[in-house]
């Protein structure tokens, strides 16, 4: 490791807004932010340029950007101190444990900006929009609760489409091609890193918004996903 990501993460530990792998923190959110605002996660968020950028939007909701990387999540953090944002913080684990740090309907609203696709079919279980991922979510967000999705991945937008359709989820928004519309909304304006990059190629954006059903079907319901995809490959 070098030097540099030594120096942050010694300073990760010091910095009043970033939890690493806290214990006993679900339903304690609110406390710390000192209101009883709404609380929007962005998984995945690396830097935190969404949870930043939302904050902005909207001082009265309260946002915690979420990822595994200390030395990416120091940047957010520092941004936000410098940016007198305190209204933002930000949480390091890794997203399969999410629902150890949230307490039933603690959440109000999920982003997941540019994540890995995880192209690879084995991988699919990976994708932070499989069923797997899903479930957490429903453990603390509050019924009804929105799921953002805007990826420069057509795979995976598609992908996510599937899942919706199958697991009967409801789609509120869905649009191929967000910079093509007449008006784009301040929050699909945010621009992250990896949007910049377009790592995919498809020189377009996706977004994908919808909320989960009150119940979502198991084992079975996975299994004919997992068929699905099989099929579109074969095709």
């Amino acid at each position: 490791m070098g030097q540099k990501k030594l120096i942050r993460f010694a300073e990760l530990n010091s910095l009043k807004n970033v939890f690493q792998f806290p214990k006993d923190i679900a339903g304690k959110w609110n406390s710390i932010f000192r209101n009883d605002n709404p609380i929007t996660l962005e998984l995945a968020c690396g830097k935190g340029e969404y949870a930043l950028g939302l904050a902005k939007i909207y001082p009265y909701q309260n946002f915690i950007g979420v990822d595994l990387k200390g030395n990416r999540l120091w940047v957010g953090a520092k941004k936000a101190l410098q940016n007198q944002l305190s209204n933002v913080a930000f949480l390091r684990t890794d997203i399969d444990s999410i629902a150890d740090y949230f307490l039933k309907n603690e959440v109000s609203a999920i982003w997941i900006t540019f994540p890995d696709p995880q192209l690879r079919m084995s991988k699919a279980k990976k994708r932070l929009t499989h069923p797997k991922f899903l479930r957490l979510y429903q453990q603390f967000l509050i019924p009804g609760g929105l799921i953002h999705v805007k990826t420069d991945s057509p795979d995976l937008y598609h992908f996510t489409k599937t899942v919706i359709d199958l697991y009967h989820c409801q789609l509120h928004k869905d649009q191929n091609d967000i910079y093509k519309e007449t008006n784009v909304s301040d929050e699909l304006k945010i621009k992250t890193h990896y949007e910049s990059l377009d790592i995919a190629g498809s020189n377009r954006i996706y977004y994908l918004c919808f909320s989960l059903p009150g119940i979502l079907e198991g084992k079975e319901k996975d299994e004919e996903l997992k068929q699905l995809l099989k099929n579109e490959r074969v095709g």
